[in-house]
Protein backbone atom coordinates (compact mmCIF):
# COMPACT_ATOMS: atom_id res chain seq x y z
CA UNK A 1 0.00 0.00 0.00
CA UNK A 2 0.92 3.44 -0.91
CA UNK A 3 0.86 5.93 1.86
CA UNK A 4 0.16 9.79 -0.16
CA UNK A 5 1.44 12.95 1.56
CA UNK A 6 -0.42 15.68 -0.06
CA UNK A 7 0.59 18.43 2.09
CA UNK A 8 4.00 20.93 2.92
CA UNK A 9 4.87 22.02 6.73
CA UNK A 10 4.13 25.63 6.97
CA UNK A 11 3.59 28.10 9.16
CA UNK A 12 3.50 25.22 12.06
CA UNK A 13 1.03 22.88 11.10
CA UNK A 14 0.47 20.53 7.65
CA UNK A 15 -1.25 22.69 4.92
CA UNK A 16 -2.38 21.06 2.05
CA UNK A 17 -0.06 21.45 -1.33
CA UNK A 18 -0.64 23.94 -3.75
CA UNK A 19 0.90 21.94 -6.72
CA UNK A 20 -0.85 18.48 -8.32
CA UNK A 21 2.73 17.16 -9.09
CA UNK A 22 3.68 13.88 -7.18
CA UNK A 23 6.91 12.11 -6.87
CA UNK A 24 7.42 8.47 -6.00
CA UNK A 25 9.25 6.93 -2.54
CA UNK A 26 10.98 3.53 -3.88
CA UNK A 27 12.08 1.29 -1.00
CA UNK A 28 15.87 0.49 -2.60
CA UNK A 29 15.93 -2.90 -0.91
CA UNK A 30 12.80 -3.85 -2.56
CA UNK A 31 12.74 -1.64 -5.50
CA UNK A 32 9.05 -1.44 -4.45
CA UNK A 33 7.36 2.31 -4.16
CA UNK A 34 5.70 2.71 -1.01
CA UNK A 35 4.88 6.44 -0.57
CA UNK A 36 4.42 9.22 -2.45
CA UNK A 37 5.23 12.96 -1.50
CA UNK A 38 4.33 16.17 -3.22
CA UNK A 39 6.38 17.79 -5.91
CA UNK A 40 6.38 21.47 -4.84
CA UNK A 41 5.68 24.53 -7.07
CA UNK A 42 6.96 28.47 -6.66
CA UNK A 43 3.58 28.80 -5.20
CA UNK A 44 4.46 25.70 -2.31
CA UNK A 45 7.86 27.29 -1.65
CA UNK A 46 6.37 30.95 -1.41
CA UNK A 47 4.12 30.26 1.47
CA UNK A 48 6.65 28.32 3.43
CA UNK A 49 9.47 31.21 2.60
CA UNK A 50 6.59 33.73 3.28
CA UNK A 51 5.31 32.00 7.09
CA UNK A 52 9.62 31.84 7.53
CA UNK A 53 9.54 35.91 6.96
CA UNK A 54 6.58 36.09 9.11
CA UNK A 55 7.91 34.46 12.02
CA UNK A 56 11.46 36.08 11.80
CA UNK A 57 11.25 38.70 13.74
CA UNK A 58 9.89 37.75 16.78
CA UNK A 59 12.31 34.84 16.44
CA UNK A 60 15.37 37.33 16.20
CA UNK A 61 13.86 38.85 19.34
CA UNK A 62 14.23 35.93 21.45
CA UNK A 63 16.99 35.85 23.46
CA UNK A 64 20.05 33.59 22.16
CA UNK A 65 19.73 31.86 25.93
CA UNK A 66 16.20 30.96 25.70
CA UNK A 67 16.65 29.56 21.58
CA UNK A 68 19.50 27.46 23.33
CA UNK A 69 16.44 26.46 25.55
CA UNK A 70 14.67 25.57 22.50
CA UNK A 71 17.61 23.56 20.82
CA UNK A 72 17.72 21.04 23.89
CA UNK A 73 14.08 20.51 23.91
CA UNK A 74 14.10 19.52 20.49
CA UNK A 75 17.32 17.02 21.29
CA UNK A 76 15.39 15.63 24.07
CA UNK A 77 12.05 15.26 21.62
CA UNK A 78 14.35 13.93 19.00
CA UNK A 79 15.80 11.31 21.04
CA UNK A 80 12.47 9.89 22.05
CA UNK A 81 12.03 8.84 18.23
CA UNK A 82 15.36 8.60 17.63
CA UNK A 83 14.16 4.64 16.36
CA UNK A 84 11.50 5.63 14.71
CA UNK A 85 13.62 8.28 12.30
CA UNK A 86 16.55 5.58 11.83
CA UNK A 87 14.24 3.18 10.40
CA UNK A 88 12.17 5.26 8.24
CA UNK A 89 15.85 6.39 6.83
CA UNK A 90 16.91 2.77 5.89
CA UNK A 91 13.59 2.25 4.24
CA UNK A 92 13.71 5.51 2.06
CA UNK A 93 17.62 5.24 0.92
CA UNK A 94 18.71 1.62 1.76
CA UNK A 95 20.68 2.95 4.50
CA UNK A 96 21.88 -0.34 7.20
CA UNK A 97 19.85 -0.04 9.61
CA UNK A 98 23.17 -0.16 12.12
CA UNK A 99 24.46 2.88 10.11
CA UNK A 100 21.21 4.68 10.39
CA UNK A 101 21.06 3.93 14.04
CA UNK A 102 24.53 5.30 14.50
CA UNK A 103 23.96 8.83 12.19
CA UNK A 104 20.50 9.73 14.03
CA UNK A 105 22.63 8.54 17.22
CA UNK A 106 24.57 11.87 17.06
CA UNK A 107 21.70 14.04 15.96
CA UNK A 108 20.69 15.32 19.49
CA UNK A 109 24.25 15.50 20.44
CA UNK A 110 24.33 18.36 17.73
CA UNK A 111 21.37 20.21 18.75
CA UNK A 112 22.40 20.33 22.27
CA UNK A 113 25.76 21.44 20.91
CA UNK A 114 24.31 24.45 18.71
CA UNK A 115 22.31 25.21 21.89
CA UNK A 116 25.96 25.86 23.59
CA UNK A 117 26.88 27.78 21.04
CA UNK A 118 23.51 29.94 21.34
CA UNK A 119 24.22 30.51 24.74
CA UNK A 120 28.01 31.36 24.27
CA UNK A 121 26.82 34.30 21.54
CA UNK A 122 27.90 37.65 22.49
CA UNK A 123 25.05 39.38 20.75
CA UNK A 124 26.33 42.90 21.14
CA UNK A 125 30.20 43.63 21.77
CA UNK A 126 31.93 46.98 22.29
CA UNK A 127 35.10 47.80 20.45
CA UNK A 128 37.69 50.24 20.69
CA UNK A 129 37.30 53.07 19.08
CA UNK A 130 39.63 56.47 17.85
CA UNK A 131 36.46 58.54 17.43
CA UNK A 132 33.93 58.22 19.73
CA UNK A 133 32.10 55.04 20.89
CA UNK A 134 30.72 51.97 18.95
CA UNK A 135 29.76 48.66 19.18
CA UNK A 136 28.86 45.76 17.11
CA UNK A 137 26.25 44.48 17.09
CA UNK A 138 25.16 40.52 15.60
CA UNK A 139 21.68 39.81 13.83
CA UNK A 140 20.24 36.76 12.12
CA UNK A 141 21.05 37.08 8.52
CA UNK A 142 17.43 36.36 7.91
CA UNK A 143 15.38 33.22 6.40
CA UNK A 144 17.52 30.55 5.50
CA UNK A 145 16.85 27.51 2.85
CA UNK A 146 18.29 24.53 4.21
CA UNK A 147 18.88 22.09 0.98
CA UNK A 148 19.77 17.95 2.26
CA UNK A 149 20.86 15.21 0.08
CA UNK A 150 19.53 11.88 0.79
CA UNK A 151 22.79 10.15 2.17
CA UNK A 152 22.65 11.29 5.62
CA UNK A 153 19.58 13.43 5.63
CA UNK A 154 19.18 13.86 9.45
CA UNK A 155 22.85 14.72 10.39
CA UNK A 156 22.98 17.29 7.38
CA UNK A 157 19.79 18.48 8.41
CA UNK A 158 21.16 19.59 12.05
CA UNK A 159 24.31 20.67 10.51
CA UNK A 160 21.96 23.24 8.91
CA UNK A 161 19.15 24.01 11.16
CA UNK A 162 20.95 23.99 14.67
CA UNK A 163 23.48 27.08 13.69
CA UNK A 164 20.49 28.83 11.63
CA UNK A 165 18.06 28.37 14.48
CA UNK A 166 20.98 29.85 17.46
CA UNK A 167 21.60 32.69 15.63
CA UNK A 168 18.04 33.84 15.55
CA UNK A 169 17.11 32.77 12.11
CA UNK A 170 13.94 31.19 10.37
CA UNK A 171 14.20 28.30 7.94
CA UNK A 172 12.55 26.39 4.68
CA UNK A 173 14.09 23.02 4.83
CA UNK A 174 13.61 21.28 0.95
CA UNK A 175 14.99 17.56 1.85
CA UNK A 176 15.83 15.47 -0.88
CA UNK A 177 12.44 13.69 -2.54
CA UNK A 178 14.33 10.38 -1.94
CA UNK A 179 14.13 10.79 1.98
CA UNK A 180 11.53 13.26 2.70
CA UNK A 181 9.33 11.45 4.54
CA UNK A 182 12.24 11.65 7.94
CA UNK A 183 11.75 15.53 7.41
CA UNK A 184 8.05 15.08 8.08
CA UNK A 185 8.69 13.39 11.01
CA UNK A 186 11.37 16.39 11.92
CA UNK A 187 8.23 18.85 11.98
CA UNK A 188 6.36 16.48 14.00
CA UNK A 189 9.46 16.93 16.51
CA UNK A 190 9.79 20.67 16.42
CA UNK A 191 6.18 20.94 16.78
CA UNK A 192 6.80 18.96 20.19
CA UNK A 193 9.58 21.20 21.18
CA UNK A 194 7.22 23.96 21.08
CA UNK A 195 9.21 25.91 18.31
CA UNK A 196 6.82 28.69 17.73
CA UNK A 197 4.87 28.58 14.09
CA UNK A 198 6.94 29.50 11.03
CA UNK A 199 10.46 29.44 12.76
CA UNK A 200 10.55 25.59 10.70
CA UNK A 201 9.02 24.68 7.39
CA UNK A 202 9.30 22.02 5.20
CA UNK A 203 8.94 21.97 1.73
CA UNK A 204 8.74 18.51 -0.63
CA UNK A 205 10.04 18.30 -4.19
CA UNK A 206 13.00 17.67 -7.01
CA UNK A 207 15.02 20.30 -8.46
CA UNK A 208 12.73 22.89 -9.77
CA UNK A 209 11.69 23.29 -5.94
CA UNK A 210 15.38 23.72 -4.33
CA UNK A 211 15.71 26.37 -7.65
CA UNK A 212 12.66 28.57 -6.51
CA UNK A 213 13.74 28.27 -2.44
CA UNK A 214 17.15 29.51 -4.08
CA UNK A 215 15.93 32.17 -5.97
CA UNK A 216 13.33 33.77 -3.71
CA UNK A 217 13.86 37.29 -2.96
CA UNK A 218 13.25 36.62 0.78
CA UNK A 219 15.62 34.10 1.13
CA UNK A 220 19.05 35.64 2.54
CA UNK A 221 21.20 32.07 2.94
CA UNK A 222 21.11 28.99 1.64
CA UNK A 223 22.96 25.90 3.21
CA UNK A 224 23.25 22.87 0.58
CA UNK A 225 24.77 19.79 0.50
CA UNK A 226 25.01 17.86 -2.33
CA UNK A 227 26.59 17.64 -6.06
CA UNK A 228 29.37 19.86 -7.11
CA UNK A 229 27.47 20.32 -10.42
CA UNK A 230 24.15 21.41 -8.29
CA UNK A 231 26.54 23.14 -5.99
CA UNK A 232 27.50 25.51 -8.80
CA UNK A 233 24.18 26.50 -9.94
CA UNK A 234 22.92 27.72 -6.59
CA UNK A 235 26.29 29.76 -5.98
CA UNK A 236 25.62 31.22 -9.49
CA UNK A 237 22.00 31.98 -8.54
CA UNK A 238 22.67 33.29 -4.64
CA UNK A 239 25.41 35.53 -6.27
CA UNK A 240 23.17 37.21 -8.46
CA UNK A 241 21.55 38.29 -5.37
CA UNK A 242 24.73 38.51 -2.99
CA UNK A 243 22.97 35.66 -0.74
CA UNK A 244 25.09 34.46 1.42
CA UNK A 245 25.66 30.42 0.85
CA UNK A 246 27.42 27.55 2.27
CA UNK A 247 28.62 24.37 0.20
CA UNK A 248 28.90 21.02 1.35
CA UNK A 249 29.79 19.36 -2.35
CA UNK A 250 31.42 15.90 -3.67
CA UNK A 251 34.77 14.74 -2.60
CA UNK A 252 37.71 12.04 -4.20
CA UNK A 253 39.93 12.08 -1.10
CA UNK A 254 43.11 9.93 -0.59
CA UNK A 255 43.65 7.51 2.25
CA UNK A 256 47.82 7.47 2.21
CA UNK A 257 49.20 4.36 3.52
CA UNK A 258 52.56 5.38 4.65
CA UNK A 259 55.16 2.66 4.20
CA UNK A 260 55.03 1.35 7.81
CA UNK A 261 51.40 1.60 7.75
CA UNK A 262 50.05 -1.97 9.99
CA UNK A 263 47.64 -3.48 7.52
CA UNK A 264 45.64 -5.53 10.20
CA UNK A 265 44.72 -1.91 11.95
CA UNK A 266 44.16 -0.07 8.89
CA UNK A 267 41.52 -3.20 7.56
CA UNK A 268 38.58 -1.44 9.82
CA UNK A 269 39.07 1.51 8.12
CA UNK A 270 38.07 0.29 4.88
CA UNK A 271 34.48 0.38 5.99
CA UNK A 272 33.69 2.91 7.76
CA UNK A 273 36.62 5.53 5.92
CA UNK A 274 36.99 4.28 2.99
CA UNK A 275 33.23 3.20 2.08
CA UNK A 276 30.92 4.12 5.03
CA UNK A 277 27.47 3.94 3.84
CA UNK A 278 27.87 1.56 1.18
CA UNK A 279 30.25 4.42 -0.48
CA UNK A 280 27.68 6.54 -0.31
CA UNK A 281 29.09 9.30 2.02
CA UNK A 282 31.11 12.66 0.36
CA UNK A 283 34.19 12.16 2.06
CA UNK A 284 34.58 8.41 1.48
CA UNK A 285 39.08 7.63 1.07
CA UNK A 286 38.19 6.11 -2.03
CA UNK A 287 41.32 6.51 -3.31
CA UNK A 288 43.73 4.19 -1.46
CA UNK A 289 47.13 5.13 -2.19
CA UNK A 290 50.02 2.44 -1.24
CA UNK A 291 53.79 2.12 -1.31
CA UNK A 292 54.72 0.41 -3.94
CA UNK A 293 56.76 -1.23 -2.41
CA UNK A 294 53.94 -2.59 -0.48
CA UNK A 295 51.37 -2.79 -3.42
CA UNK A 296 50.32 -6.31 -3.68
CA UNK A 297 50.23 -6.64 -0.15
CA UNK A 298 47.86 -3.50 0.36
CA UNK A 299 45.56 -4.58 -2.60
CA UNK A 300 45.26 -7.97 -1.05
CA UNK A 301 44.20 -6.38 2.37
CA UNK A 302 42.28 -3.93 1.13
CA UNK A 303 39.97 -6.20 -0.88
CA UNK A 304 39.67 -8.95 1.72
CA UNK A 305 38.80 -6.18 3.83
CA UNK A 306 36.04 -5.14 1.04
CA UNK A 307 35.04 -8.79 0.45
CA UNK A 308 34.36 -9.20 4.72
CA UNK A 309 31.99 -6.68 4.79
CA UNK A 310 28.25 -8.18 5.46
CA UNK A 311 25.86 -6.65 2.47
CA UNK A 312 22.50 -7.43 2.31
CA UNK A 313 19.00 -6.36 3.70
CA UNK A 314 19.42 -3.34 5.21
CA UNK A 315 16.58 -4.07 8.10
CA UNK A 316 19.42 -6.71 9.47
CA UNK A 317 21.74 -5.27 11.67
CA UNK A 318 24.17 -7.85 11.12
CA UNK A 319 24.65 -5.95 7.27
CA UNK A 320 26.94 -2.93 7.01
CA UNK A 321 26.50 -2.68 2.99
CA UNK A 322 23.04 -2.44 1.64
CA UNK A 323 21.85 -1.98 -1.83
CA UNK A 324 22.63 2.15 -3.55
CA UNK A 325 19.51 4.45 -3.15
CA UNK A 326 18.30 4.05 -6.73
CA UNK A 327 18.33 2.40 -10.10
CA UNK A 328 20.03 5.63 -11.37
CA UNK A 329 22.21 5.13 -8.74
CA UNK A 330 23.44 1.48 -9.27
CA UNK A 331 23.73 2.25 -13.33
CA UNK A 332 25.80 4.96 -12.30
CA UNK A 333 27.74 3.02 -10.30
CA UNK A 334 28.45 0.02 -12.50
CA UNK A 335 29.15 2.72 -15.86
CA UNK A 336 31.97 3.67 -13.64
CA UNK A 337 33.29 -0.28 -13.31
CA UNK A 338 32.96 -1.22 -16.61
CA UNK A 339 35.09 2.21 -17.77
CA UNK A 340 37.89 1.05 -15.02
CA UNK A 341 38.19 -2.07 -17.33
CA UNK A 342 37.97 -0.01 -20.57
CA UNK A 343 40.62 2.06 -18.92
CA UNK A 344 43.06 -0.80 -18.26
CA UNK A 345 42.61 -1.06 -14.48
CA UNK A 346 42.15 -4.64 -13.44
CA UNK A 347 39.74 -5.89 -11.03
CA UNK A 348 41.03 -7.59 -7.42
CA UNK A 349 37.06 -7.48 -5.79
CA UNK A 350 34.16 -7.33 -6.98
CA UNK A 351 32.68 -5.32 -10.28
CA UNK A 352 29.20 -6.97 -10.54
CA UNK A 353 25.74 -7.39 -8.83
CA UNK A 354 25.43 -9.91 -5.95
CA UNK A 355 24.29 -13.25 -7.15
CA UNK A 356 21.90 -13.98 -4.47
CA UNK A 357 20.25 -10.93 -4.50
CA UNK A 358 17.29 -10.93 -6.94
CA UNK A 359 15.81 -7.65 -6.29
CA UNK A 360 17.11 -4.32 -4.70
CA UNK A 361 19.65 -1.64 -6.18
CA UNK A 362 22.93 -4.00 -5.06
CA UNK A 363 26.67 -3.64 -6.61
CA UNK A 364 29.26 -5.83 -5.11
CA UNK A 365 31.81 -4.24 -3.61
CA UNK A 366 35.33 -3.54 -5.34
CA UNK A 367 38.35 -2.79 -5.27
CA UNK A 368 40.35 -2.22 -8.82
CA UNK A 369 44.41 -2.55 -8.84
CA UNK A 370 46.81 -0.88 -11.41
CA UNK A 371 45.40 2.55 -10.91
CA UNK A 372 46.74 5.43 -12.46
CA UNK A 373 45.35 8.94 -10.80
CA UNK A 374 45.25 10.43 -14.54
CA UNK A 375 42.06 7.41 -14.90
CA UNK A 376 38.66 8.50 -14.20
CA UNK A 377 38.00 6.11 -11.53
CA UNK A 378 40.76 7.94 -9.84
CA UNK A 379 39.44 12.03 -10.33
CA UNK A 380 35.35 11.50 -10.69
CA UNK A 381 33.48 10.84 -7.46
CA UNK A 382 31.32 7.22 -8.32
CA UNK A 383 29.56 7.36 -5.08
CA UNK A 384 29.15 3.73 -4.52
CA UNK A 385 31.30 1.03 -2.75
CA UNK A 386 34.00 1.46 -5.14
CA UNK A 387 38.08 1.71 -4.25
CA UNK A 388 40.85 2.03 -6.19
CA UNK A 389 44.32 1.13 -5.10
CA UNK A 390 47.19 3.36 -6.59
CA UNK A 391 51.25 2.86 -6.03
CA UNK A 392 53.55 5.53 -5.27
CA UNK A 393 57.02 5.84 -5.05
CA UNK A 394 57.83 7.94 -1.92
CA UNK A 395 56.30 10.07 0.48
CA UNK A 396 56.58 12.99 -1.79
CA UNK A 397 55.24 11.56 -4.45
CA UNK A 398 52.54 10.28 -2.03
CA UNK A 399 51.50 14.08 -1.07
CA UNK A 400 51.58 15.05 -5.58
CA UNK A 401 49.29 12.52 -5.99
CA UNK A 402 46.48 13.21 -2.88
CA UNK A 403 46.68 16.70 -4.42
CA UNK A 404 46.35 16.20 -7.92
CA UNK A 405 42.32 16.50 -7.60
CA UNK A 406 39.60 18.39 -7.95
CA UNK A 407 38.27 17.89 -5.03
CA UNK A 408 39.46 18.73 -1.28
CA UNK A 409 37.17 17.39 1.30
CA UNK A 410 38.39 14.83 3.58
CA UNK A 411 41.66 12.59 3.39
CA UNK A 412 43.42 10.58 5.90
CA UNK A 413 46.83 8.87 6.58
CA UNK A 414 48.00 6.19 8.06
CA UNK A 415 50.89 4.95 10.03
CA UNK A 416 52.02 3.65 13.30
CA UNK A 417 54.32 7.14 13.69
CA UNK A 418 51.40 9.43 14.68
CA UNK A 419 53.64 12.27 14.20
CA UNK A 420 55.17 12.00 10.93
CA UNK A 421 51.79 11.34 9.85
CA UNK A 422 50.39 14.73 11.02
CA UNK A 423 53.43 16.26 8.97
CA UNK A 424 51.68 14.25 5.89
CA UNK A 425 48.28 15.69 6.89
CA UNK A 426 49.83 19.27 7.24
CA UNK A 427 50.55 19.03 3.35
CA UNK A 428 47.06 17.84 1.83
CA UNK A 429 45.11 20.57 0.49
CA UNK A 430 41.82 19.42 1.72
CA UNK A 431 39.18 20.80 4.28
CA UNK A 432 39.51 18.12 6.58
CA UNK A 433 41.74 14.95 7.47
CA UNK A 434 42.33 12.25 9.96
CA UNK A 435 45.34 10.54 11.06
CA UNK A 436 44.71 7.49 12.03
CA UNK A 437 40.87 8.26 12.31
CA UNK A 438 37.79 7.93 10.30
CA UNK A 439 35.52 10.20 12.76
CA UNK A 440 35.83 13.56 13.04
CA UNK A 441 34.91 16.11 16.18
CA UNK A 442 31.46 18.41 15.68
CA UNK A 443 33.16 20.93 18.16
CA UNK A 444 35.82 21.46 14.77
CA UNK A 445 34.58 22.99 11.08
CA UNK A 446 33.76 20.52 8.36
CA UNK A 447 33.92 21.51 4.98
CA UNK A 448 35.86 21.60 1.67
CA UNK A 449 37.81 23.32 -0.55
CA UNK A 450 38.10 23.55 -4.24
CA UNK A 451 35.48 21.56 -6.12
CA UNK A 452 34.12 20.45 -2.42
CA UNK A 453 32.31 23.31 -1.50
CA UNK A 454 32.63 27.02 0.27
CA UNK A 455 32.33 27.65 3.84
CA UNK A 456 32.18 25.28 7.24
CA UNK A 457 29.56 23.89 9.30
CA UNK A 458 29.92 22.95 12.51
CA UNK A 459 32.12 24.42 15.20
CA UNK A 460 32.15 27.30 16.62
CA UNK A 461 33.03 28.89 13.06
CA UNK A 462 29.38 27.17 11.98
CA UNK A 463 27.13 29.97 13.37
CA UNK A 464 28.82 33.18 11.54
CA UNK A 465 27.43 32.52 7.84
CA UNK A 466 24.01 32.70 9.40
CA UNK A 467 25.01 35.93 11.32
CA UNK A 468 24.91 39.72 9.77
CA UNK A 469 27.28 42.10 11.81
CA UNK A 470 26.40 46.17 12.08
CA UNK A 471 28.55 48.17 13.72
CA UNK A 472 26.78 51.16 15.76
CA UNK A 473 28.93 54.05 16.66
CA UNK A 474 28.29 57.26 18.37
CA UNK A 475 29.70 60.05 19.51
CA UNK A 476 30.70 60.77 22.96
Amino acid sequence: MITKHDSHYVGGEFVPARSKERVPVVNPATEEPFAEIVDGDAADVDAAVQAAAAALNAWAAVPATERATYLRRLADRYEERADEIAALVTRQNGTPISVSRAMVSQVPLNYRYFASLAEALVEEEPVQASLGDAFVRRAPVGVVGAITPWNGPQPLLAWKIGPALAAGCTTVIKPAPETSLDAFLFAEIATEAGLPAGVVNVVTGGRETGSALVEHPLVRKIAFTGSTVAGKAIAEACGRDLKRVTLELGGKSAAILLEDVDLEAFKPFVATACSPNTGQICRSLTRVLAPRSRYDEVVEAVGAAMSAIPQGDPTDPANIFGPLVSERQRDRVESYLELGRQEGAKVAVGAGRPAEFTQGYYVEPTVFRDVTNDMRIAREEIFGPVLVVIPYENEEEAIAIANDSEYGLGGGVFSPDRDRATDVARRIVTGTIGVNSASFPMEAPFGGVKNSGMGRELGPDSLEPYLELKTIFRSF
